[in-house]
């Protein structure tokens, strides 16, 4: 387990060590994420983030997502879900925000190593991209279509000795790729899109509460040879109702 544990780290630091190079900026993110159980089976999963702009200036991104989740067994759940997301973005030298809709699928498979918590997401989305709103205005142009796979691990790792890990910290280190499946031409015009690595600490409150702070290296692949690195403080809220 040791050698995977050391593999997988080598892996991380490898993509944090390529993505140090080109335009930088530092942003603050803040999010909250629930699952809220409905039956036996079944939970509703919602989630909200609050991104800023390069140097944490003003607010960049509004996420708004939820979902309806179905647990097929301990280990797998099925998920399907919609998302809002509000970017500001400058086009032709007019800044505004960006509305995107998006569906999404997902299938997440949990396990444990010893005291090592892993979790692997699949996920597909169907992103319907607007129109940039400068003054309340919609500004013209042609919606567009595209699809996204997403491929996410997170491994949580309690820092004390307990038979079940129910209150106090732990260490957490997730990475995630985002690749453009057809239609790439309205997005970077590639097929990779972005890159995440996350590492963190956190404080269990009780079985059903995290918090948790951390930094994140955000890769974005632009159009061209264009490229972002960004550099995000993200505190994080985690629910289980």
């Amino acid at each position: 387990m040791q050698k995977k544990i050391l593999s997988l780290c080598i892996v991380f630091v490898g993509t944090l060590f390529i993505s140090t190079y080109g335009q930088s900026q530092f942003s603050g993110w803040l999010a909250d994420f629930n699952t809220i159980k409905t039956g036996k089976k079944t939970s509703i999963h919602s989630d909200f983030q609050f991104r800023s702009s390069a140097d944490i200036k003003q607010l960049q991104t509004t996420l708004l997502r939820s979902g309806l989740n179905y647990h097929l067994n301990k280990k797998l759940t099925i998920t399907a879900g919609y998302a809002y997301i509000s970017n500001r973005r400058t086009i032709n030298g007019q800044a505004g925000y960006v509305p995107e809709h998006r569906l999404w699928e997902q299938l997440i498979l949990s396990y444990k190593i010893k005291k090592l918590n892993v979790a692997h997401r699949f996920r597909v989305e169907q992103r319907f991209i607007g129109n940039p709103v400068v003054n309340g205005n919609a500004q013209s142009g042609n919606n567009f279509y595209v699809n996204r796979f997403r491929y996410f691990i997170r491994n949580i790792l309690p820092l004390q000795k307990q038979t079940e890990f129910t209150r106090g910290f732990f260490a957490a280190l997730q990475n995630e790729v985002f690749l453009n499946v057809g239609n790439s031409s309205k997005v970077n015009g590639k097929v990779f899109d972005q890159n995440r690595f996350y590492i963190a600490t956190g404080y269990r409150l009780h079985s059903k509460a995290d918090l948790e702070i951390g930094y994140m290296n955000q890769y974005v692949n632009g159009k061209g040879n264009a490229f972002t690195n960004n550099h995000v403080l993200q505190l994080a809220m985690y629910f289980k109702l």
